[in-house]
């Protein structure tokens, strides 16, 4: 299962996965393209590590390296609660 998680200003759509039992969590960033239809990566937390990038640039993965990082313990903590719609406080 995938949870929205955010919508970047270029309509780049961050996803993640529940948490794992081994406690990873699957981040699935997904931005159009005209050309390519859909660019897209996962990174996996805790470790920050990226798998299958499509079309991106280095410098956007930077960029998207830096927004997960920011917002990382939102993201953890929503994939033991079953998202955002699910976690208690908000």
């Amino acid at each position: 299962m995938m949870y929205p998680f955010m919508t970047l200003d270029d309509d780049t759509e961050i996803t993640h996965s529940e948490m794992k039992s081994d406690g990873c969590v699957k981040v699935y960033i997904e931005k159009p393209d005209e050309k390519d239809c859909f660019h897209s990566a996962v990174c996996w937390l805790p470790d920050y590590r990226w798998a299958d990038v499509e079309g991106f640039s280095d410098g956007e993965i930077k960029r998207y390296q830096e927004i997960i990082e920011s917002t990382a313990h939102l993201i953890l903590r929503f994939a033991q609660e079953g998202g955002f719609e699910h976690a208690a406080n908000f």
